[in-house]
This record gives structure tokens, C-alpha cells and sequence, in this order.
């Protein structure tokens, strides 16, 4: 395995462990690149974007605007019946457009914010180490009572936890409102609760629905949260462990002391009676068993197996060095599942700072450090978010529990790199202006930056082509 220099250190700890150099980074890091990320890991965690607000402030907002949506397709059904009402006014605003654009415009500050601290944090590897776990924890806006909550999910949830615990962290993502809403959890009734059968006759005479267990949450807890697929779980241990989360929900209109959006355990919607999950036997104890069970899981060696290779897997290369996964399960496993020490363990491992680099960027990783890059800031998210849409990762957007992929595969197919080209050119013509694009490479790359790339940079025939072409160079495009 060969091993980088000093230089080199420098340059792989702001562009592999960080998001991205800022000018100035790499001189920053230049005596103890090593120190320079330990540095950025605290207890209390990772730093929290700017304004974002609660999540019972934001389902409060959601719960206004499914009112104004019921009141007006009952206005509406009276108006089709005869009954009296009088035309709207023409001139006044539609509350249910008004609602919904506040909540839309609220989502797009979220990420926004997140995006602004991302890209002028000068703590690259804190913030990513953020972004990594808000990944795996993945909930999305293709819900839309989800997507009102996610940035308080992040700010409330994942950020304050990833340094701590991984027990504690799990524990705070799963029972948070946004993470019940996003995989259903909130719909699930135990069988035989005292909740089933007045549910059951309600529902199914108002709507014709089934109400009932939801496995969602318990299945996604098990195959991408703790254990993995190959955890070794079955599907009775899925349903086992759904049979123990039922009662877990949220305040809503009928919990007029709760403010809206509340995480709250409902007894009478809870299963009865004891579980076996995983072979391990759990007693009856209401909201407390689920408790237990996610402990249990937390401390299971697949689940150190498990998400220590993602780990690597994100830093590292899509096919991380099993030597690496080893020397993070020891940390995990000696830590008790301190992520602290974990954090310390990649930074320590000799397979983290292997010159090469093998991962490519998402198009969130590639619009944030060329944004570091320039030493530039966005004016407007709304013209950000577009752009991320457009290269394949809609903000807030990821597809499927599985978070969004970070295989080179996934990002690289030639329509990809064409519309990040398109990016490139537009945003040096903006962000360069008269500065120097060979000293921007400098400060961006440092010992990264290869001959090829430094003689076209110092060629182009302008400094916005300069800069453009350092963007879609090899070396910038991997970390």
C-alpha cells in the first residue's frame, strides 16, 4: 500500500475526510492534517444550520394546511349541492395555495441553510461525518408531511448525536417524527390492541381502509439501519419487532395538550403482550420494549459490521479495504459504540490516506466544494436547487430508504458529466470574476493537483475557462 507525504496528507484531509478546500484550508492543515480533523470532533456534535425551525412548528404549518384543504373541498361540496355560499372573492388568496407555498418556501430554507453552513463550515470533516449519517438515516420530501420536517429532523435528531453514542443516535432517529411519518409508522395498530377494533370499524366505514400492523419502519430499522440484510434477522423478527413499535406516533388534533407533530406513545394502540426477536425474549412493557429491542440492535456485532463498512465505504472506495472495516468494528466494539472513537479510528487508519482517490462525487458533494473551491457562497438556494435536481439528487428528494447511492457508478454516466460541464462553465463565468484560477487550483488541490491539470488551467484562454476546467478535472471530480 503506498503511503502519501506530508503534502499529500494535507491535501486528502480537506478533500477526502472534508467536503472541500477553502483557499486557505490546506495551509490551515499543512502542520498536523491529522490533528486538523480530530480537531473538528466534539460531544455535542455537529454543527446546526441556520433557522431552521421545530418540527411541531412545522407540522403545525402541515396541519393548517390539510384544514384549509378540508375546509375548502367542503365549501366546495356545498357550493355543488345548492347550499348557500357565496363565490370567492376573486381578488383575496387562496389559503390552501397560501399554506402550501409557506411550507414549500420553509423545505427549500431548510436545505438551503444546510447547504450555505456546507459550504463555508471550516469543519469540512464534521460536517460530512453529518452528511454521512443523515444519509444512512435517510427520510424524504417524496412524502409531503415528511418532507416539512426533515431539516428539524437533522437539527434535532442526527446532529446533535453523531459524535455520542450510536445506541443514543439510533434511539433519537427512529422515535423522531419525521422517521414515523416517512415509513408509516404513525398508521400502525397493534392486532389485538384495545385501539384495533374501534379503529378497524371506523376507518374501514369511513374510507374503506385496513388498519392494522405496519412493518415499514421495523423491516427498514433491520435491513439498513442496525443489522443489515445479511444480519440475520427473518420475517418473523421483523413482524415480532413491528408487533413491539405500535403505539409510537404523533400528536395530532385529538392531543390538544401536545403541540402538533409531538412524539407520543399510545398505549391502547400498542400489541400486547411479550416478543421474540432475534432470539431474544422481550417482557411486556409498553413503549419500553420497543426501547429495549433497539438497544439490543445497536449493540449487535452486525450492526458494527454493518455500518462500519458504509463508513469506509463513503470515505474510502465503493469497495473498502476489509483491513479498514476491521480496525473500525475493533473501535466500535472496544467504544461500545462511541462514535467518537470510530471517527478517531478512520481518521488513525493508514488505508484512509491511500493516495488514490476512489470515490467520485455526488452532485451534492461536486456543487459544495466547487462552491469551497471559489470561496463563494449562494445567493439564492433557488437557483441551487434546480441544478441538483437536473444532475440527479433533488434536494431532500433521496429515492428510496436506501438513501442516496454514493457509487461512481450511480453518478458518472456520460449525461451526468455533460450537464455538470454545463455547471461548471456557468458558475466560474459567476464565481471567478479577476482572480487567479491557477491560485484557485492551488489552494483547491494542493499536492493533488496534477501537472496535466495545473498546464491547462495556466493555458485557457480565460480565467472563467481556467477555473471551469479544474472543476471537471479527474482530481476534482474524486476525493
Amino acid at each position: 500500500m503506498a503511503l502519501a507525504d506530508q503534502d499529500l496528507k494535507v491535501a486528502i484531509a480537506a478533500t477526502r475526510f472534508g467536503l472541500g478546500a477553502r483557499p486557505g484550508e490546506i495551509a490551515a492543515a499543512k502542520r498536523d492534517p491529522q490533528g486538523f480533523l480530530r480537531a473538528q470532533i466534539r460531544r455535542e456534535g455537529a454543527e446546526i444550520p441556520a433557522g431552521v425551525a421545530t418540527s411541531s412548528e412545522r407540522l403545525g404549518e402541515f396541519r393548517e394546511y390539510q384544514l384549509e384543504k378540508r375546509d375548502a373541498r367542503l365549501q366546495k361540496a356545498a357550493m355543488a349541492t345548492g347550499a348557500d355560499g357565496k363565490p370567492a372573492d376573486p381578488d383575496s388568496r387562496d389559503p390552501v395555495k397560501v399554506v402550501g407555498n409557506m411550507l414549500r418556501q420553509d423545505v427549500g430554507a431548510d436545505f438551503g441553510a444546510r447547504l450555505q453552513l456546507a459550504v463555508s463550515t471550516e469543519a469540512g470533516f464534521r460536517e460530512r461525518w453529518a452528511d454521512f449519517w443523515a444519509n444512512h438515516f435517510t427520510v424524504s420530501a417524496t412524502k409531503a408531511i415528511t418532507g416539512t420536517v426533515i431539516g428539524p429532523f437533522e437539527a434535532e435528531a442526527i446532529r446533535p448525536n453523531v459524535f455520542g453514542r450510536f445506541a443514543d443516535l439510533l434511539g433519537a432517529v427512529e422515535t423522531h417524527p419525521a422517521m414515523l411519518t416517512y415509513l408509516d409508522q404513525v398508521q400502525s395498530i397493534g392486532p389485538n390492541s384495545r385501539a384495533a377494533d374501534v379503529g378497524r370499524a371506523r376507518l374501514q366505514r369511513v374510507a374503506n381502509r385496513t388498519v392494522g400492523l405496519n412493518e415499514n419502519l421495523a423491516r427498514e430499522i433491520l435491513e439498513l439501519h442496525t443489522v443489515g440484510v445479511n444480519g440475520g434477522y427473518s420475517q418473523a423478527d421483523v413482524t415480532e419487532f413491528a408487533r413491539a413499535m405500535t403505539g409510537l406516533s404523533i400528536g395530532g388534533p385529538r392531543d390538544p395538550a401536545l403541540a402538533a407533530g409531538t412524539a407520543v406513545f399510545r398505549d391502547q394502540a400498542h400489541e400486547p403482550g411479550e416478543r421474540m426477536v432475534m432470539g431474544v425474549r422481550y417482557r411486556a412493557a409498553g413503549k419500553d420494549q420497543a426501547g429495549a429491542i433497539l438497544a439490543d440492535l445497536a449493540a449487535k456485532p452486525a450492526t458494527a459490521t454493518f455500518v462500519c463498512s458504509k463508513i469506509a465505504r463513503h470515505f474510502v472506495a465503493d469497495e473498502p479495504p476489509p483491513a479498514l472495516v476491521a480496525r473500525l468494528e475493533k473501535a466500535w466494539t472496544a467504544s461500545g459504540g462511541d462514535l467518537s472513537r470510530l471517527a478517531e479510528a478512520l481518521i488513525a487508519a493508514p488505508e484512509a490516506w491511500v493516495p488514490t482517490p476512489a470515490k467520485f462525487k455526488t452532485p451534492y458533494e461536486f456543487i459544495v466544494s466547487s462552491y469551497r473551491a471559489a470561496g463563494a457562497h449562494p445567493e439564492n438556494f433557488g437557483k441551487v436547487a434546480p441544478i441538483l435536481t437536473a444532475l440527479g439528487q433533488k434536494p431532500f428528494s433521496a429515492p428510496s430508504p436506501k438513501g442516496w447511492p454514493e457509487d461512481a457508478q450511480s453518478w458518472a454516466a456520460p449525461d451526468a458529466i455533460v450537464k455538470r460541464m454545463q455547471f461548471a462553465q456557468a458558475f466560474s463565468a459567476a464565481a471567478v470574476r479577476d482572480r487567479d484560477p491557477k491560485a484557485l487550483a492551488a489552494d483547491a488541490l494542493g499536492a493533488r493537483l496534477t501537472p496535466d491539470t495545473a498546464k491547462a488551467v495556466a493555458r485557457a484562454e480565460s480565467r472563467a475557462e481556467g477555473f471551469a476546467l479544474l472543476l471537471m478535472s479527474p482530481e476534482f471530480q474524486r476525493r
